[in-house]
């Protein structure tokens, strides 16, 4: 009588658990996989996006590969994730120690970083293309006043991929300080007890103990934000014209996907490039994957 009692009751958590994923899975499929696959489909065709879509084999691929704009955003692209991701996970991580100590006002400092996560994209965007403006932004008003002078920050090509990337580092700190945060409360507070006792300083016990434990959350940090630098694409579309040259040496693999898709209409070569960016991420994604196992300790 108890076994069979166990084995409804397990039978109802089943059903249960089952009901309540249902939303997540409907959503995954229909949100993410299924338009993954069309996607995936129609970079193999010639399509406007409007039911007219013809069979055209590697022909996209090829064009893709002899394209230099594709070479020259996959270049920006790579150029943008190098430089941005190792600031935005050496500050996110510093952040996360300050915030995680017993200070005065410590509330209103983690509002302060975290209102960039809340605040839209493109509103985030929009001031900070204010700021750098190169006629009346703040930040060539405050060169101005020790001597420098105004910088072409948005349409100089040599200078709009670090404007980007500036807007990019910032915005990305206060969501990845709260995973950081979360996983150094996780830490005991003996283990900092003891390395005190054995005369650890601040120095050591960040690397010999809070580094270590904290690596798993780390490790996350770092593969999400190497995936969302890879799909940068909202700060360039609202902060660098298209007219201007600085958008040949700043525009991204996500941003050429748009431009040929929705700009110029060839929703075909535009999916050969998304899948392409896809094919990227997985590899990088893959070998951190590999590679987690030499400094990640669980």
């Amino acid at each position: 009588m108890e076994k069979i009692r166990r084995t409804k009751y397990k039978k109802d958590q089943v059903f249960w658990g089952y009901l309540f994923m249902l939303p997540t899975v409907a959503g995954l499929i229909i949100l993410n996989i299924k338009p993954a696959i069309d996607t995936i489909i129609m970079s193999f065709s010639r399509s406007t996006g409007f039911g007219n879509m013809t069979f055209a084999g590697w022909a996209n691929y090829q064009k893709l590969f002899a394209d230099k704009e594709v070479w020259q955003s996959l270049l920006n692209t790579i150029l943008y994730s190098v430089v941005s991701v190792p600031l935005i996970v050496v500050f996110s991580m510093l952040a996360a120690v300050l915030m995680n100590q017993k200070i005065k006002g410590l509330t209103l400092y983690r509002t302060l970083y975290i209102l960039p996560v809340v605040a839209a994209p493109t509103a985030v965007a929009m001031i900070w293309k204010w700021l750098f403006n190169s006629q009346f932004g703040l930040i060539n008003q405050l060169l101005a006043k020790v001597g420098i002078g105004p910088v072409n920050w948005l349409a100089d090509p040599n200078t709009a991929i670090y404007t980007v990337i500036i807007v990019g580092v910032w915005s990305a700190i206060g969501y990845n300080m709260i995973l950081l945060i979360a996983g150094l409360q996780e830490i005991p507070a003996d283990y900092y007890e003891s390395a005190e006792l054995d005369g650890a300083g601040p120095v050591r016990q960040f690397f010999t103990i809070t580094l270590p434990l904290v690596s798993p959350t780390l490790f996350f940090v770092v593969v999400t934000t190497i995936i969302n630098a890879f799909q940068v694409f909202d700060s360039i579309f609202m902060m660098i014209k298209s007219s201007t040259d600085a958008m040949y040496k700043t525009q991204s693999l996500a941003y050429l996907f748009y431009k040929y898709s929705f700009i110029l209409n060839d929703k075909g070569y535009g999916s050969a490039i998304v899948v392409v960016l896809l094919v990227v991420i997985l590899i990088i994604t893959a070998i951190q994957l590999k590679l987690q196992k030499k400094w990640v300790h669980y």
